[in-house]
């Protein structure tokens, strides 16, 4: 009797896992009943500033919002006001009605870490995960509440298509950058093969996510600029043997279709890099200042750049036409205005 006891007990738990299972799945993916899929993002928003951009990225009618960065300007070690800071963001109604009515999904980057171009020596950082999470209504029981680092991964089908928005997180295990002492930069690239962008365990992560995408587009949201370098402040291009680690992973796991997203900088602009034996070019869309731009700006070289710098204030919208295998970039701005447009062809 006992036997058949544990054997009844032992089905009740494998049973229990496989519903665990199908939540957990239902949780990181969605179905989108539409023909078509938008994305919108931004970064750069203090808190304390208004935000007039809410009714206008509604306009377009996004699928989900993308927070890339800077979701508020806290640069703390007092968790106490970090935390009325978010709460602070969260309360304010145009964002309040905002975020009703769409799905967020958010990375962080280093004035919502907490840190001015901050990385994993930040002693306050895990602290500052639990206080991200909560503002964009992470379940307590999540498990992103008990890894280390915000990256994130969720699918969208949408008919016989999909899309995979992979967030990254480029503050928690980024070591440390060289200063530049020469010239007015701020940083000078580390010696190849010095320091770490997204740590081991992130970079694991993120090989699995590309290696075993399915997905007709692969979105990575990273909160500095990928392909923009040149300019001497924070971007990828601070360690250049990362930069190569992701291009050659993204050629190797022949992930489709990968675009990525970037903020930081208080500017938008579209790099754009051709990649040996990568089919499709590599685009980076940086959409940064939704409170406040880089007004004085002056210009900077960037030798991926298609188009023009946008120092206004402005959001980033994606829209994907999975028939023609195209996606419209555009960079809006106040009123809804459209300051500029890439249509890139898959």
């Amino acid at each position: 009797m006992k036997y058949f006891k544990s054997i009844f007990l032992l089905i009740l738990i494998v049973a229990s896992c496989k519903i665990n299972n199908k939540q957990k799945d239902e949780i990181e993916s969605s179905i989108v009943t539409s023909d078509d899929f938008i994305i919108a993002f931004g970064s750069c928003n203090n808190q304390a500033a208004p935000n007039v951009l809410w009714e206008e990225i509604e306009k377009n009618n996004p699928n989900v919002w993308i927070w890339g960065g800077d979701v508020i300007y806290t640069d703390t070690e007092d968790m106490s006001l970090m935390s009325q800071n978010y709460q602070r963001q969260k309360e304010k109604p145009d964002y309040v009605n905002f975020s009703k009515n769409i799905e967020i999904l958010a990375t962080w980057d280093d004035h919502d870490y907490g840190l001015n171009d901050g990385g994993a020596e930040y002693p306050k950082k895990t602290e500052a995960q639990q206080l991200f999470l909560d503002f964009i209504d992470v379940d307590k029981n999540n498990e992103r509440r008990q890894q280390e680092g915000v990256y994130y991964v969720k699918d969208y089908t949408i008919n016989n298509n999909s899309i995979k928005i992979i967030l990254l997180d480029s503050r928690y295990f980024r070591t440390s950058l060289t200063r530049d002492t020469i010239t007015k930069k701020r940083y000078k690239p580390n010696t190849y093969g010095e320091g770490s962008m997204l740590g081991t365990t992130q970079w694991e992560w993120l090989k699995n996510q590309l290696q075993n995408s399915t997905a007709s587009f692969n979105i990575i949201v990273s909160s500095i600029q990928f392909l923009s370098s040149e300019h001497g402040y924070e971007s990828w291009g601070n360690m250049a043997h990362e930069v190569d680690k992701l291009e050659n992973l993204i050629k190797t796991t022949h992930a489709k279709n990968t675009i990525i997203l970037s903020g930081d900088r208080h500017l938008s602009e579209f790099s754009r890099k051709n990649i040996d034996s990568l089919s499709y070019p590599l685009i980076d869309f940086t959409s940064s200042g939704m409170t406040h731009s880089y007004t004085d700006f002056k210009g900077e070289p960037n030798q991926f750049r298609e188009g023009e710098v946008v120092s206004e204030k402005s959001f980033g919208i994606l829209k994907f036409d999975f028939e023609n295998n195209t996606v419209t970039m555009q960079m809006r701005g106040e009123n809804n205005s459209l300051q500029q447009e890439l249509i890139q062809s898959y």
